[in-house]
């Protein structure tokens, strides 16, 4: 095999490449990062679900988290519905 043989193929090498540090890593690192602060919620952060609902985790488990979302009002969720922890604002 020499190099006049992959000729044709050094494009379609090149244009992988170039896919994996554009697209595909950044999309593992992101995946990574967001696996952690799941890994990483405890009971009392404050956050934000997917669909837009802000909270404080009251309760937490493997699987379901419940938020208190306003006074005697708790909503049960997956734990992967949590979109970002929100840090404390000041006011």
């Amino acid at each position: 095999m020499n190099l006049e043989s992959l000729g044709p193929f050094i494009p379609l090498i090149l244009l992988f490449v170039i896919f994996y540090f554009l697209l595909i890593r950044p999309q593992q690192k992101q995946q990574k990062k967001r696996q952690e602060m799941l890994k990483n919620l405890k009971k009392g952060d404050r956050v934000v679900t997917i669909g837009g609902v802000h909270g404080v985790i009251k309760e937490i488990d493997d699987t379901i988290i419940s938020l208190r979302v306003a006074d005697n009002l708790n909503l049960k969720f997956a734990r992967a519905a949590v979109d970002r922890v929100v840090e404390e604002e000041s006011v």
